[in-house]
């Protein structure tokens, strides 16, 4: 079991960090931190105080992978959901799930061999 927590709320963040699990969602998540496998947090407060880092650096230490609902203006997304859909498909991505839409940096678009797409 892989679990990826999108969106993930700094009081998610803290329980599953400190291994408090008075939720389904931290349980889960314990669990598979326990079992060594993927867990992604989508966290969605910004800017991070101090305190929020550190519980980030935690979990980074212990196994997790923190992935903000960040978008890639370098991609160029013009309507919303196309920002909404790039930030998906690259968790997706750390995942092993191809989407067709993430292209790593360096890799050719689309029928361009020569210039790099700048992306995940």
């Amino acid at each position: 079991m892989e679990l990826s927590v999108a969106p993930c709320s700094v009081r998610s963040m803290s329980e599953i960090a400190n291994g408090v699990a008075p939720v389904l969602l931290a349980c889960a998540a314990d669990v598979v931190l326990k079992e060594g496998r993927r867990l992604v947090l989508m966290v969605r407060e910004t800017p991070p105080h101090l305190g929020h880092l550190r519980t980030m650096t935690r979990l980074a230490e212990i196994g997790a992978m923190i992935s903000p609902p960040v978008p890639a203006f370098c991609t160029r997304p013009a309507p919303i959901d196309e920002m909404v859909g790039h930030s998906c498909a690259r968790v997706l991505d750390l995942f092993g799930i191809d989407t067709g839409t993430v292209r790593r940096w360096g890799e050719p678009a689309d029928g361009d061999d020569d210039e790099p797409v700048i992306s995940a």
